[in-house]
C-alpha cells in the first residue's frame, strides 16, 4: 500500500473512528481495508458495504462489524495513556512502513512520536543471547544512533531488549505485538519506562491484547517495514529473526548478519544468512557504508494506492455465485498467486479481486505475503 503524498492529511475524530471500526471489524486485515477503502473512498461507506458483501462471499450469519462506540472506547483509553493514534494517511505515519503491501492502516504511539521518520536500522535476534551477544547489540546500537541512526527493534528479552538499550541516548523505536500498554515479558518493565520517556513504542493491537505466537510475525513486519534494513545477531534456525529477515527482503530492505560460531547452535540462522547473501556485519561501519550510498526517497514520494475499480464490471447475481464456484475450484488449503488464479479461470483481474474480496470478508479466504491466498476449510 502506498499513500498518494498529494491526499495525505489529518483525519478528523469520526474519520479516525471509522477507520478504527473497519480495521476492527472481523475479517479485514490490512491488505482488505485499503482495498476497500480505494474503491469507497471512505471507511464509513465501506462500513455500510460490509454485510452485503460478505453474504455474496458466502456467509450465512452476519459480519461482526465493530460499533462506534467500541472504537470510541479504544480512543478513549489510548488518550487517558497518552498514546497517540495515527493512521496510514496522516504526515506523522512512519514513512517506509507505509510503503510496505499490508501497513497497519492506525499504530498506537507512544512516546516520541518524530522518531517514527528518521533514518533507521532494525537490530534483532536471540533470546536466549550470549553475553557477547549482548554485548555486541548493545554497542552496535549505540554505534549506529551516534551516526544518525534510530534502532528498532522488538522489546523482546536478549537482543532486543539490550539493542534498545544502547540506542536509548540517540533514539529507539519498540514494536509491541501485543497492546501499546501490555508490558511483554515483564523483565523488561524498566525498559518499557524508559522507551517512554526517551524512545518510541508502537503497536498496531488494541490496548489490553495480550501477545498470542500470532501477533509476532505481524510485528515482525512492521519491524522491517520501519527500517532501511535489519541486523540480524544469534538467529537459530528456527527464529523469528529469521522471519523479518525474510519479510526485510520482501520489501525491498537490505539484510545484515553478524558471523557466529559454527559450534553454538544460536548461529546457524543467522549464519545461513549469510551463505544466502547476507551482508556480513562485524562493526557498525558495515551497516554504514551499505546505506549511505542508497538514495531512500524524501518517503513521501510513493504511489497513489491501487485505483483500479475492482467493482466497475457488470456481475449478475447468478454470474456472480458462477465465478466464485470457478475461483473456488483453483483454492485449497496451499497458498496459490492470485495471478494464477486469474489465468486458470479466464477472468478478469477485476473481477476475480472482487469475488476474492467478498469471500475474504464471509471468512472463507486467508491472504499471504507475495499477493498469494488460500482457503480456509470450515
Amino acid at each position: 500500500m502506498m499513500m498518494d503524498p498529494q491526499t495525505t492529511q489529518n483525519l478528523s475524530f469520526s474519520e479516525k473512528r471509522d477507520w478504527l471500526r473497519l480495521i476492527r471489524s472481523e475479517n479485514v486485515g490490512p491488505i482488505t481495508f485499503f482495498r476497500l477503502l480505494a474503491h469507497f473512498g471512505t471507511a464509513t461507506d465501506a462500513l455500510l458495504a460490509l454485510p452485503d458483501m460478505a453474504r455474496r462471499g458466502g456467509r450465512r450469519k452476519p459480519i461482526k462489524i465493530c460499533p462506534p462506540e467500541a472504537a470510541e472506547a479504544e480512543m478513549e483509553i489510548l488518550d487517558t495513556l497518552g498514546v497517540q493514534l495515527i493512521a496510514a494517511c496522516e504526515p506523522a505515519y512512519p514513512r517506509l512502513l507505509a510503503e510496505i503491501d499490508d501497513p497497519p492502516p492506525l499504530i498506537a504511539v507512544r512516546g516520541h512520536a518524530d522518531l517514527l521518520n528518521q533514518p533507521s536500522v532494525a537490530i534483532v535476534g536471540a533470546r536466549n543471547a550470549s553475553l557477547n551477544g549482548r554485548r555486541f547489540a548493545r554497542d552496535i546500537a549505540q554505534e549506529l544512533g551516534g551516526q544518525g541512526l534510530v534502532i528498532v527493534s522488538g522489546m523482546a528479552r536478549g537482543i532486543d531488549a539490550y539493542a534498545h538499550d544502547g540506542a536509548l541516548d540517540t533514539g529507539t523505536i519498540g514494536v509491541i505485538a501485543g497492546g501499546i500498554d501490555h508490558i511483554y515479558p515483564k523483565e523488561n518493565t524498566s525498559l518499557y519506562a524508559d522507551m517512554y520517556e526517551r524512545g518510541a513504542l508502537v503497536s498496531e493491537m488494541p490496548p489490553g491484547t495480550v501477545p498470542q505466537a500470532q501477533h509476532f510475525p505481524r510485528r515482525n513486519r512492521m519491524i522491517s517495514g520501519i527500517s532501511q534494513g535489519v541486523v540480524v545477531i544469534e538467529a537459530g534456525r528456527r527464529s523469528g529473526s529469521l522471519i523479518t529477515a525474510r519479510m526485510a527482503l520482501e520489501q525491498g530492505r537490505d539484510v545484515f548478519a553478524v558471523p557466529g560460531s559454527p559450534q553454538d547452535p544460536r548461529n546457524r540462522g543467522s549464519n545461513d544468512l549469510l551463505r544466502q547473501g547476507a551482508i556480513l556485519t562485524e562493526k557498525a561501519e558495515d551497516v554504514i557504508t551499505e546505506l549511505a550510498p542508497r538514495d531512500y526517497p524524501p518517503l513521501r514520494e510513493t504511489q497513489p494506492i491501487e485505483t483500479n475499480d475492482i467493482f466497475d464490471e457488470p456481475v449478475t447475481p447468478e454470474s456472480s455465485e458462477t465465478i466464485r464456484d470457478r475461483i473456488l475450484e483453483c483454492l485449497g488449503p496451499s497458498p496459490v498467486k492470485v495471478d494464477e488464479i486469474i489465468r486458470s479461470c479466464h477472468l478478469s483481474a477485476p473481477v476475480v479481486s472482487a469475488a476474492l474480496l467478498e469471500l475474504e470478508l464471509a471468512g472463507r479466504l486467508e491472504r499471504h505475503p507475495g499477493q498469494q491466498v488460500s482457503l480456509i476449510r470450515a
